[in-house]
């Protein structure tokens, strides 16, 4: 894990940067979050957020209105009082503020202003339990109205309103509640309804230490011990139980968002165990059920790293908001680029292009969608992977509309010795304070991930000192960093460089981030293939179906293979990489990159195909070990990779054939 310590002196609150930073005596933070509207996205990220507004993040309330619609117990109905509102909500909120788009923002204000105007005298908030239980279904909304975990979803919606708003209601309404906590939880704990509540207690805490940071109220140090107490013991299992390395031992969204909870508390206790947790969490999650595309296999329990195991959006989401919030704590690069790693391939996968349709379950070798029960621990009737509205399960659908807003809003952060910090690479524009209080802009020019450079531009009339920031992937052995034409630095993989200089109108800040090929092992020693964030897979020629379908999954598409998807990657590949694989960049636009017909980037590469690597039940069958020796008389044949976030059917973890 590499770590950047941006201000060594860790007690005192610095009073270098004007954004929100730890109070006493939490730690503070290397990297601090920005408002909403300090960052633009621009060309293809700008158009998926308003795809998002036209598409399902936007319409959901049409789509889905049995649940969200004016029923729902988060608006006062006598609906749904669980989690599927709130998640909506918390990419709903982002994506309006970030747009800022006043139709979004009047989806956003009911839910926000019944949430305020019905807070009890008590502090509780949220639906109220059903007074009587006439029928099983109402002890069930019982227990869900009471139960902690909805709550954290919707304190999460709370915090990025206020973020946008600066509504002071927010913080009245979540002090309150933070005392209805600190008196109810020892009667009452985090997992006492749902065991929910006690492995997402990470979500609770971090808002806890955001709202004492605003406040200052000391109570809120005192529940927050309470919170760490009741949440499930992260620390100790990844460090001691061996639990990563078997097979059923946890939800795969429980723990997406359980990996950060060691490391939000270690900011009150500062201690390297927490740290240590987390690095040797995601060795094992690498190890033993690690898939290509950054995520881990989990249909809905963790079984393995097989690629056809299923990965759940909803994991997806939630290890990227984890990822998120880790990093500014540690500065720790290997997170900011595992975050790209999700991002740039398995989340453009899951979803439809126009943003009208998700998968529940994604696999890494995925050769048909199709309504056909597969080798899951929990399956939906065969829906789990085809692209609908309700295929699967309906926590994906509300759930998935975090990812692209709050990866935007963390690709720029405020630095804790008073400049900015580029830590993810997106076409975008960044405007906010530096120390001093002067408003300074910079826009960010690349085609990233599918090209190398990525160019920023100084466009403020004020002349100001500051540092900026620049993250340095670990896959790139050889970076360099030019300002106005001029080599300044040469900094290794790994680092985040800092760029100290007293800026004018028109300077130009070019970073050039080579990418090599290179392969990677996975299930069976199969083989992956990878170019800088990007995985690469085989090109199968998709056929799309509409499904028209009554019952309560709803309509769906499936996807079939119009060639040949059974190869093996030629072992010469691996041994000569430089002669045996030849990149070839299309011309690049601004139009939607994330499908087969318009992906930037291709790969040649050679392989052979494996007569007995057959389908089995809809997913491709077993992946024969590496590496296979009969075939070695035979000629290798040209095929062609595209990135992983392209496409929809795919291999991506090869077995080697001689």
């Amino acid at each position: 894990m590499l770590t950047y310590e941006a201000n060594a002196n860790h007690d005192k609150p610095t009073e270098k940067s004007p954004y929100l930073q730890n109070r006493a005596p939490l730690r503070q933070r290397p990297f601090l979050d920005l408002p909403f509207g300090a960052i633009r996205p621009a060309g293809w990220l700008r158009q998926q957020l308003v795809d998002m507004k036209d598409g399902m993040a936007g319409r959901l309330d049409q789509l889905y209105p049995a649940v969200l619609g004016s029923r729902n117990g988060w608006l006062g109905g006598d609906g749904d009082v669980w989690e599927r509102g709130p998640y909506w909500l918390d990419g709903l909120v982002p994506l309006a503020y970030i747009l800022d788009d006043n139709e979004l923002k009047a989806k956003v204000r009911p839910w926000i202003e019944w949430s305020i105007a019905n807070q009890m005298q008590d502090g509780y908030f949220g639906p109220i339990p059903p007074a009587r239980e006439p029928a099983p279904e109402a002890g069930l909304q019982r227990d869900r109205a009471r139960d902690w975990w909805p709550k954290m979803v919707m304190m999460k919606v709370l915090q990025q309103y206020y973020t946008a708003t600066g509504d002071r209601r927010v913080i009245d309404l979540l002090l309150r509640y933070s005392r209805y906590q600190l008196q109810t939880l020892p009667r009452t704990p985090l997992g006492y309804y749902s065991w929910w509540g006690s492995q997402r207690g990470a979500d609770n805490l971090q808002i806890v230490y955001w709202l004492y940071n605003i406040t200052g109220e000391a109570f809120l140090l005192d529940l927050a011990e309470t919170i760490h107490r009741q949440t499930f013991d992260w620390t100790g299992t990844f460090l001691h139980s061996g639990d990563l390395a078997t097979t059923y031992k946890f939800h795969g969204v429980n723990l997406a968002q359980g990996i950060k909870s060691p490391v939000i508390y270690y900011q009150q206790h500062p201690e390297q165990q927490y740290l240590e947790a987390v690095r040797k969490a995601f060795r094992d999650i690498r190890l033993y059920q690690g898939q290509i595309q950054g995520m881990f296999g989990a249909d809905e329990l963790t079984r393995g790293n097989d690629p056809v195991q299923g990965s759940e959006l909803c994991s997806a989401v939630e290890l990227m908001f984890s990822l998120e919030n880790m990093m500014t704590i540690t500065g720790d690069v290997e997170m900011m680029d595992h975050l790209e790693r999700i991002a740039y391939n398995a989340l453009p996968a899951q979803i439809s292009d126009d943003y009208n349709g998700r998968q529940y379950y994604q696999q890494a070798n995925q050769v048909e969608v199709s309504r056909q029960n597969r080798n899951f621990v929990t399956a939906y009737d065969g829906t789990d992977i085809c692209f609908g509205v309700l295929t699967g399960f309906p926590c994906c659908t509300t759930n998935m509309h975090q990812g692209w807003p709050k990866f935007v809003q963390n690709l720029w952060h405020a630095s804790a010795d008073g400049g900015l910090a580029a830590l993810i690479y997106g076409p975008s524009s960044v405007k906010a304070r530096v120390a001093g209080g002067e408003e300074v802009e910079f826009t960010e020019e690349t085609a990233y991930p599918f090209n190398e450079q990525v160019r920023f531009t100084y466009n403020s009339a004020v002349t100001s000192s500051f540092p900026l920031h620049l993250r340095v992937p670990g896959w790139c052995s050889f970076a360099s960093i030019r300002v106005n034409g001029k080599i300044v630095q040469q900094p290794k993989a790994g680092q985040i460089a800092k760029i100290e200089r007293t800026w004018k109108k028109g300077d130009v800040v070019e970073l050039q981030l080579p990418m090599s090929i290179s392969t990677s092992r996975w299930f069976n020693n199969s083989v992956g293939v990878e170019r800088g964030p990007l995985v690469y897979a085989l090109k199968i020629d998709e056929h799309w179906k509409d499904v028209p379908n009554a019952d309560r999954y709803g309509d769906y598409k499936e996807v079939y293979p119009g060639t040949p998807w059974n190869f093996g990657l030629w072992q010469e590949c691996i041994k000569h990489p430089e002669t045996t694989f030849k990149v070839i960049e299309k011309p690049y636009s601004d139009a939607y990159p994330w499908n087969p017909q318009n992906a930037p980037i291709e790969i040649t590469a050679k392989g052979k195909q494996i007569p007995e690597w057959k389908l089995y039940n809809g997913s491709a069958g077993p992946l024969p070990y590496s590496n296979i020796e009969y075939l070695k008389d035979s000629l290798p044949v040209n095929i062609t990779l595209i990135p992983y976030g392209c496409t929809t059917l795919r291999i991506s973890e090869f077995p080697v054939v001689l």
